[in-house]
């Protein structure tokens, strides 16, 4: 008995050429489900639209329309809604669809790390409709359909055996022209979501969604910044309504049509490697009043192929805005960062489609941040100034600042800069008595802060410890106390029943004048002085310098930590969050005793009045 060569020809044949077996997957349904956990919960909307838009692509003409609505087939048979999306693209035959929809990482396109996977609908959309997805399709008057599921028994996703007429069953079927929608003539393809269950209503959008009546338009619009020509996307809203001017098709237009429609003004700054687009926006309440199926002011993105990455908006957005330099009025702000198209750099997605990257890099937003705000838009500045000014809030600066010089000795340690004349020695290994990191490390920890707002920290170049002889010739550095500080709303601040927002790249303090400690405190000494005319803008002001100068001080006294082995740089951000600053001013005694002293000097003292 012989046996075969396994490299042999036969081997080769069976294996391929490159005498190489196949990788298979075991068990696709778990992958396929751990796969799906990482996708956006609404981003199956983004797929399927994407997959629409590229059938109708495929037409010569390259014009057509998108329809998400609910199946009105299924509705009149069975009550219930089904969401589904229309296309008239160039459809598919029953064994196309066989061959795109039942193989992962398979495409009707040209599949390219940046474009199509070929994974996303399938990803996406099955994972949360185990009963199913249902695609019905037109091409060249001929329709067919196939049904996409997750075997309730095995866990296995895959077509559902479908049952023809003859008795037998396959993979796909013919259908009936009874099941095509208006939209569709002699070509296209409707896709139904069916949910996990026959009695789910797959067209109410999932709990905690943004304006539930137009979810679908809401979402299409915060995704895609326009749409290509000649392509028309519409969406249902008001769906259960029995009122036909609430329950329409609305037109989609993406986030551009909108900022366009209710710009002030709007301009674009080169960052280098990116185009910051940037819009002002009109009255707040008049904006947000019109957005509704529109993102309103005060977000922040990525733009790339007309569509949206990585998208910041209410609390975060305000937050990154702020790092860009725009610390007021950012409600009325939006701001678009578009890596530029260069070649020999790839511009590509994660597979979920949850971030951008740059070579397999997340975005470097922190250098962006820089680079913005030293070209920042005098028109954006002016809109802050005009905030500002409109607070009329009163400057304690400078009385703060002569309050804190008699400190500062306490509240600084020296620091020292190499000079070759210098009368000094200093030692650059040394900080507060213990080891420095080294240059290698200070340098991997700027490279990895660079994605997340960081860059080169000012005080890296200098160092914090005096020797007596060796090390190299230095002088001292005069430190700058010019934090500034602005009274502002709590919506300005951005971060709801919190005292303050520290802004670090521009050294800026944003203080909620909204904050319940400090009503509370002027409330309560405004009762004491009841009577005095004028008295409420007299105890706020001695109110707010007070705790200015509390919030102030933690952010001048955080340098003494800076620089030190103990002290990483997400340990300085902690120790000046939102949440640190409010509870630096949640002990009151000692500003009660500053404000007693205060009001009694200008006011007399409550004692003196009740006598």
């Amino acid at each position: 008995m012989t046996h075969s060569d396994p490299m042999s020809d036969a081997a080769a044949v069976h294996y391929g050429e490159d005498r190489t077996a196949p990788m298979v997957v075991h068990n696709m349904g778990f992958l396929l489900d751990r796969l799906g956990a990482d996708c956006a919960p609404l981003q199956f909307l983004r797929e399927l639209t994407v997959n629409a838009i590229e059938a109708i692509q495929a037409l010569p003409e390259s014009k057509g329309e998108v329809v998400w609505d609910f199946d009105h087939s299924h509705f009149d048979l069975e009550g219930v809604f089904k969401l589904a999306i229309i296309d008239t693209g160039i459809g598919m035959t029953g064994p196309e669809m066989e061959r795109y929809i039942n193989r992962l990482s398979s495409s009707g396109r040209e599949q390219s790390v940046e474009g199509n996977y070929g994974v996303g609908a399938k990803i996406s959309a099955a994972t949360r409709n185990h009963a199913g997805v249902v695609y019905l399709s037109w091409k060249d008057g001929k329709g067919a359909m196939i049904h996409l599921w997750r075997n309730p028994e095995t866990g296995t996703y895959g077509l559902r055996q479908l049952q023809l007429p003859s008795g037998k069953y396959a993979h796909w079927a013919p259908i009936a022209d009874e099941l095509k929608p208006e939209q569709i003539k002699d070509h296209g393809t409707m896709v139904i979501l069916l949910g996990n269950r026959d009695d789910e209503d797959t067209v109410a959008p999932p709990p905690g969604t943004a304006t539930p009546s137009r979810w679908i338009a809401r979402y299409l619009n915060s995704r895609f910044f326009t749409f290509p020509e000649g392509i028309t996307v519409r969406a249902r809203e008001g769906w259960q309504s029995e009122n036909p001017d609430t329950n329409i098709l609305r037109t989609v237009k993406g986030a551009r049509e909108f900022l366009e429609r209710h710009k002030q003004t709007a301009g674009t700054v080169d960052v280098g490697d990116a185009l910051a687009h940037w819009w002002i926006l009109k009255d707040v309440e008049a904006v947000s009043q019109a957005s509704g199926a529109n993102l309103p002011g005060g977000h922040i993105a990525a733009l790339h192929h007309d569509e949206l990455y990585e998208l910041k908006t209410g609390r975060q957005g305000s937050a990154m805005l702020q790092t860009f330099g725009v610390s007021l009025a950012h409600a009325r702000v939006v701001l678009y960062l578009q890596p530029k198209d260069k070649s020999g750099r790839l511009i590509t997605t994660n597979t979920a489609r949850t971030l951008l990257l740059l070579d397999g890099e997340p975005l470097p937003w922190g250098d962006w941040a820089e680079r913005f705000r030293e070209k920042f838009p005098h028109e954006i500045t002016e809109l802050m100034d005009s905030v500002a000014r409109d607070k009329k809030s009163a400057d304690y600066s400078k009385s703060i600042k002569e309050r804190l010089r008699e400190i500062e000795d306490m509240l600084r340690l020296k620091k020292y800069r190499p000079a070759k004349s210098g009368p000094i020695r200093i030692t650059s290994d040394l900080t507060m008595g213990a080891p420095r990191t080294t240059t290698e490390e200070r340098e991997q920890r700027t490279r990895s802060r660079r994605g997340t707002g960081g860059g080169r920290e000012p005080g890296e170049l200098y160092t914090l410890f005096v020797v007596e002889e060796g090390g190299q010739p230095g002088r001292e550095v005069k430190d700058r106390f010019d934090v500034k500080a602005t009274w502002v709303s709590e919506a300005d601040v951005g971060s709801p029943d919190r005292a303050a927002h520290y802004i670090r790249e521009n050294n800026e303090l944003l203080i909620n004048e909204d904050f319940r400690v400090f009503t509370g405190f002027i409330d309560r000494w405004e009762k004491l002085y009841k009577g005095v005319p004028g008295v409420r803008q007299i105890i706020t002001e001695v109110v707010h310098e007070w705790f200015e100068q509390q919030l102030v001080e933690v952010i001048y006294a955080v340098d003494f930590l800076r620089g030190d082995k103990e002290w990483s740089e997400s340990d300085i951000t902690t120790i000046v969050s939102d949440e640190a600053l409010t509870a630096a001013v949640l002990p009151r005694y000692h500003i009660e005793m500053a404000v007693r002293r205060a009001l009694g000097a200008k006011l007399g003292s409550v004692k003196e009045r009740s006598a």
